[in-house]
């Protein structure tokens, strides 16, 4: 279903190709996971022949045109299709492109989402693509830059490391509210997103986005010991947060 799917999905005009994506492609789901589809494109998107499209293979289907989930996270679709949830997710090639040269030269951006607490983080459009499994690809174009975004760029790495400063600042920013509970739980969070990226940064590991990010880190091998354990229960120990900061510091040193 999945595989003929994506064949229609790539006929659309403006469609480059079509990828699974997610926790299917890592091998990493659930019964009853999403099935979330990659639908990359160039220029113009016929929106009005995937509204078609989902009509007909979907029991349910709500179709949206890029630009009306946010900037980065662009648009897609939610559809039942023989009783299974599955997701369109878009994605802008060109601007994918772009974000693979930046990797490469160690630059990165984090940008406000829906749906995404810690923030975007930009190389997370690469790391789909390393990650994902290619199901429609008339060009080869998608096939190509996924080989080349397996490798995990070093320049990456080193920035994301050398991010660690955000997370000694939001830890202060927290002392500075001591009768601000929720604040000072909200800074600890981000310091922990900041350690945990600069972690897979190190160890060259993609991430995707914040969902499993603290689990997925506590797994590297050069996570400090018991990482998940401390990162839970700096959420309402400031000191703990420092403890923790000045190991992850000392792991990726």
């Amino acid at each position: 279903m999945v595989e003929l799917l994506a064949q229609r999905l790539a006929a659309v005009p403006g469609v480059v190709g079509v990828v699974l994506g997610g926790s299917r492609a890592r091998g990493e789901h659930r019964p009853d996971s999403d099935t979330d589809l990659g639908v990359y494109y160039r220029a113009r998107l016929d929106v009005d022949a995937l509204r078609a499209l989902a009509a007909e293979v979907a029991a349910e289907h709500d179709v949206y045109a890029p630009g009306d989930w946010g900037p980065w996270v662009d648009g897609g679709a939610w559809l039942t299709v023989d009783g299974r949830a599955v997701d369109w997710i878009y994605r802008d090639l060109d601007r994918v492109h772009g974000v693979w040269a930046d990797c490469r030269a160690g630059r990165y951006t984090v940008e406000r989402q829906a749906g995404h607490p810690l923030g975007f983080y930009s190389h997370a459009y690469a790391g789909e693509l390393a990650l994902c499994r290619v199901l429609a690809d008339p060009s080869g174009e998608l096939a190509a830059l996924r080989e080349q975004t397996r490798r995990y760029p070093a320049a990456l790495g080193d920035a994301l490391v050398a991010g660690l400063w955000e997370a000694e600042f939001s830890i202060a920013g927290g002392r500075k509210a001591p009768d601000d509970r929720v604040y000072a739980a909200g800074c600890v969070f981000r310091a922990v997103g900041v350690m945990a990226q600069a972690l897979h940064g190190r160890a060259g590991r993609w991430t995707i986005n914040e969902k499993g990010l603290v689990a997925s880190a506590a797994r590297l091998p050069l996570a400090p010991a018991g990482f998940r354990e401390q990162a839970e229960a700096a959420l309402s120990d400031l000191d703990a947060a420092a403890e923790l900061l000045e190991r992850v510091r000392a792991a990726v040193a």
